[in-house]
């Protein structure tokens, strides 16, 4: 078994290719240099895990993984061009360096790029890939638009934030891992158990997340805290502050979300510690864990093939930033 550094390490080393035609430059030459801002690879290295957990990895697994790499990075390139972010990864995104329309096409033929590496996958496998491939696809656009309309509405209830979140981060994390297991021959229970597994696993990801914006250490974090608070971004935090609040706290949030004055963001932390807000999420987040690992655990397989799973799992959800 490898740890997962070992893996992305083996995954990059393979990824670190060139994927697309020389011509027209003008169109290819905005996903390499995408490509070269790098990133944790988290995803296609959950399909090498999930493929190792069953088996030695395949020639299909690098596939898929390398058609997981390709499509969640044409996600990003749209992402920014919606979010008119200027930067990722601190450096210029495509649509801010080439310009817009270019930046379209570019993660268009990314994803086209991307199907191509599932064509390669054997038959008897591939049309079961494919098709899950597809439906985690159009969950992540339906994710992201309902995180789109979630930022016109004055209010979300807990249960709408959740499935979007399912939708736009789970999902894909939680196919990584099952495309991984059909590929290493894995039961339908087994696909089914480690799918679960990804996607508490990813619920607790975003909590975390959610958390660190606001309750984070500035020094660890890696930026200031309360980003999503000065963008009135609707979290974990905020929704619960919204449904146990008292009418007065509610009527100061709903003022502080209305003006950009610079103590906001200490003023709505301050009703966030009143509400318990921070203790809430970091229990909740404990509620996802316990679920993910309970999920992990009823896999049939040996539990020393688990351990790398556990380990990146608590990784990535104890992290500091």
């Amino acid at each position: 078994m490898h740890t997962f550094e070992e893996l992305s390490r083996l995954f990059i080393e393979r990824f670190n290719t060139d994927h697309f035609p020389k011509e027209p430059a003008s169109l290819y030459e905005p996903n390499r240099y995408f490509l070269k801002l790098g990133g944790k690879r988290v995803r296609p290295v959950l399909c090498l895990m999930g493929n190792e957990l069953f088996g030695d990895i395949s020639q299909d697994a690098m596939h898929a993984a390398t058609a997981i790499e390709l499509f969640h990075n044409f996600t990003l390139i749209h992402d920014d061009i919606m979010d008119k972010a200027p930067l990722r990864r601190g450096n210029e995104t495509v649509h801010q360096k080439f310009g817009e329309s270019t930046a379209l096409l570019a993660g268009d033929v990314m994803l086209v790029a991307a199907y191509e590496y599932l064509n390669r996958i054997s038959p008897n496998h591939s049309s079961l890939i494919i098709s899950l491939f597809n439906k985690t696809a159009r969950e992540v656009c339906e994710g992201q638009q309902l995180d789109m309309d979630f930022e016109k509405r004055d209010n979300v209830g807990y249960d709408e934030y959740l499935n979007m979140i399912n939708l736009k981060t789970s999902v894909l994390l939680a196919a990584s891992l099952k495309m991984g297991t059909i590929l290493g021959g894995a039961l339908e229970r087994n696909q089914n158990l480690i799918y679960e597994f990804g996607r508490k696993l990813g619920l607790a990801f975003q909590v975390q997340d959610d958390y660190l914006d606001a309750f984070g250490d500035p020094e660890k974090f890696g930026k200031q805290v309360g980003g999503d608070i000065k963008a009135n971004k609707k979290t974990f935090l905020l929704i619960h502050a919204f449904e146990t609040a008292t009418p007065a706290q509610k009527e100061e949030l709903h003022a502080l979300l209305n003006n950009n004055s610079e103590d906001k963001v200490s003023q709505v932390l301050n009703i966030f510690k009143a509400c318990g807000v921070d203790e809430w999420a970091r229990a909740l987040k404990e509620k996802y864990m316990e679920q993910a690992f309970d999920h992990l655990e009823d896999i049939a397989v040996l539990t020393k093939r688990k351990e790398p799973l556990k380990e990146l799992a608590l990784y990535l959800t104890q992290r500091q930033h």
